[in-house]
């Protein structure tokens, strides 16, 4: 059994701007409330590989991890994999933008599968990860909208 999980959201915003904000890593500490450190440890072509390092959750832990991640413009598509897989036997992560009539659909799709001994199980992560993801897409678009040369 493994955990999948598939989400979306319309920015209104045109899609080079989607695009390249949400492919700014460096940047993602600004962009998602989650992240309190970017960083960037390899590039070679388009695919980078860098570590990302989350703000102290409720417990105090901080969690980090290394992930590389290749962006592909033409096919205005990511993938990505954490290197680094902590709690996770693995996590593979697909990015897909979309221009629709209303503005950039932006969609995640996540694939994982925890480790026996992980503080949760795949259920669990699923439904946490779900939770979470509609949050940081929210952020991200507010935050792009708002950027937007769109007005």
């Amino acid at each position: 059994m493994a955990g999948h999980t598939d989400n979306e959201i319309v920015i209104n915003a045109p899609i080079d701007e989607v695009w390249d904000t949400t492919n700014d890593v460096v940047n993602w500490p600004d962009l998602f409330s989650e992240y309190a450190k970017a960083e960037i440890l390899e590039q070679s072509g388009e695919t980078v590989t860098f570590r990302l390092t989350m703000h102290p959750d409720d417990d105090g832990q901080v969690w980090s991890w290394v992930s590389e991640r290749t962006p592909d413009r033409a096919t205005r598509t990511v993938r990505a994999h954490r290197v680094e897989t902590g709690p996770f036997e693995f996590m593979n992560i697909f990015w897909e933008y979309t221009e629709t009539p209303e503005g950039v659909r932006m969609r995640w799709v996540q694939d994982f599968h925890m480790k026996p001994q992980a503080p949760v199980d795949d259920a669990g992560m699923t439904a946490h990860l779900n939770r979470n993801t509609a949050i940081q897409m929210s952020l991200i678009k507010d935050k792009v909208e708002a950027a937007s040369t769109r007005k």
